[in-house]
């Protein structure tokens, strides 16, 4: 799960890195782990800054100067494939030929290994990192390059859509994404399933407004856009259009390409057919933020959606409850939270108050790490829980962790019972596509049942959403049906075929377990000196050779060098 944002401006002359800049904030709540920017200029020169850390705290004013040009794309990184300690596995990742493509990737792929050999064995392509990102790049790479040796009379459209329809076929996971094709434009897609999200966006320019374009003010479509002249945006969350000042078009579609060339035409075809929308539900539990409309669907109303069927169901099985009062754990269970207690008829209070300067704790690796984290993150205001019985409202339940730190927390301010629900059913099983729900033994609902995790984490009684009810939550909330999500951490029902106890799980535990991340940040400080000096900018290159690093202030600029001998 990370962020991703691409821009293209139809005035050369414009910058677009405080866009991105402006647009990885918003969406900073997808990914704390590392961030990065590329630009291109006129010239065709690409300009890279990607560190790990905060958006805030990635870009100084230095880099910014250096980050211009009129198209680029963005990414914050929240790891669920590579090594969270590498500055070179944060994105953008970068490939000189052809053209010279740049790639920010959201999702996970499930068959890494196939491809990795692919690529090596048949291809003769160099895999550097262990990032998923870095397949991507080189099998849609590899497509172009076939394209443009074949394919003389074909459009550049054209040729990305038969690349595209390649690696739609070699991969298999959950993942959106967008390239940079240097001198081209960009390249926005999504996996067959459209597991993970990818929203278009416009905005007219000076130049269209002062021609009276027709659809100036909100296109429908890409189509519509065909005969004016508009500046260009995808995110993973419409929540960035907004802020940006651009109109959301609509989603990217599953198995969907659209191709924005740099005068600013549009061009958009479903290359996979076995394409169908099963768009990931724990996006609108947790992920996304509340203002966000994400497959024509509100997540606010999705989550007060779910608060209200889960009030009902509190009704249900205790009709007599004792509730005094309801309390979110803030941020994402306010929503639901506020629709469960007004079902109840029962007063709605803020009882935790969070520190904003803090990561989330379900991003942060170890769970000793995250214990400490919640009383860090949280603090109760003692007189709503002096003597009352209390519901606390979580968006979910994961390790147990904090459930059970703020049950004592709230014990600790004097509630007298303690009583928790979720908004989500029970998370028994791992997710693969991005979410990092790495194995069964660390989750707490993993053989229990609803008593057994009440006294885990120390509640007098749990109460979860059925996922019928949480389905039903979303759908009601949507413009138009889906069919079927994807909700595996649930149903242990994988999109892609995986069954559970299948290989693939072993080798996610290995990699995945909080031990193998604690093992990861205690090598980060040491990694980063050894991959980045100062505060300067990476090399796009993802290679290991010793390159100049000029002064440490100032980004590379990076040529699409195809002298013999480059790695390409």
């Amino acid at each position: 799960m990370c962020g991703i944002i691409g821009v293209l401006l139809a005035d050369k002359d414009q910058f677009v890195n405080q866009l991105l800049y402006d647009g990885l904030t918003v969406l900073q709540h997808r990914g704390q782990d590392a961030a990065g920017i590329v630009t291109t200029t006129k010239d065709l020169r690409l300009h890279l800054r990607k560190d790990n850390g905060l958006v805030r705290d990635v870009f100084q004013q230095h880099h910014m100067l250096q980050l211009y040009g009129n198209c680029g794309l963005g990414h914050v990184r929240y790891p669920t494939a590579g090594n969270t300690s590498v500055v070179g596995e944060a994105q953008p990742l970068y490939t000189n030929y052809p053209y010279g493509i740049c790639v920010v990737h959201n999702g996970n792929l499930v068959n890494t290994e196939e491809l990795t050999a692919h690529l090596r064995d048949d291809i003769g392509r160099h895999v550097n990192t262990d990032s998923d990102s870095e397949l991507l790049l080189n099998l849609f790479a590899e497509g172009m390059t076939k394209e443009h040796r074949s394919s003389d009379q074909a459009s550049m459209a054209d040729q990305i859509f038969k690349a595209m329809t390649t690696v739609m076929e070699q991969c298999k996971g959950g993942y959106a994404g967008v390239y940079l094709i240097n001198g081209m434009g960009l390249v926005g897609f999504r996996d067959p399933h459209g597991i993970r999200p990818l929203v278009f966006g416009c905005r007219a320019t000076k130049a269209t407004e002062m021609n009276g374009g027709s659809h100036a003010a909100r296109p429908t479509s890409p189509r519509q856009m065909e005969d004016e002249v508009y500046d260009h945006v995808f995110a993973s969350e419409s929540v960035a259009i907004d802020t940006l000042g651009f109109n959301l078009v609509r989603d990217v579609k599953a198995g969907e390409v659209i191709f924005v060339d740099m005068e600013g035409h549009v061009h958009c075809k479903t290359v996979s057919p076995v394409a169908k929308l099963n768009p990931c539900i724990f996006e609108y539990v947790y992920f996304a933020r509340p203002d966000s409309i994400m497959d024509g669907v509100s997540v606010y109303q999705a989550r007060l959606n779910m608060g209200g069927k889960l009030a009902k169901k509190i009704l249900k099985k205790f009709p007599d409850h004792d509730i005094d009062v309801v309390i979110p754990i803030p941020d994402t269970s306010r929503t639901s939270a506020l629709q469960a207690a007004y079902v109840l008829d029962r007063p709605f209070r803020e009882g935790f108050i969070k520190n904003r300067y803090i990561a989330r704790t379900f991003i942060m690796p170890g769970q000793a790490t995250r214990r400490k984290s919640v009383r860090l993150k949280l603090n109760t205001i003692k007189s709503e829980f002096a003597g009352k019985n209390v519901l606390l409202v979580d968006d979910s339940i994961v390790r147990g962790t904090t459930a059970n730190e703020i049950v004592q927390m709230a014990r600790d301010a004097g509630a007298r019972k303690v009583y928790f629900t979720s908004a989500a059913p029970p998370i028994r099983y791992p997710n693969i596509y991005g979410i990092d729900i790495p194995t069964q033994k660390e989750l707490v609902a993993f053989e229990r049942d609803v008593e057994q995790v009440a006294e885990e984490i120390g509640s007098d009684w749990v109460v979860y959403q059925d996922l019928n009810d949480l389905e039903d939550a979303v759908t009601e909330a949507a413009t138009f049906p889906i069919e079927k999500y994807e909700a595996s951490c649930f149903s242990g029902e994988y999109v892609t075929g995986e069954k559970i106890g299948d290989g693939y799980f072993t080798k996610l535990f290995a990699s995945r377990n909080d031990a193998a991340k604690l093992n990861a940040l205690l090598d980060k400080s040491e990694t980063k000196q050894q991959r980045q000096g100062g505060s300067g900018c990476e090399s796009v290159n993802n290679d290991k050779r010793i390159i100049p690093r000029g002064d440490a202030r100032s980004c590379e600029t990076l040529t699409n060098n195809t002298n013999a001998g480059e790695v390409h």
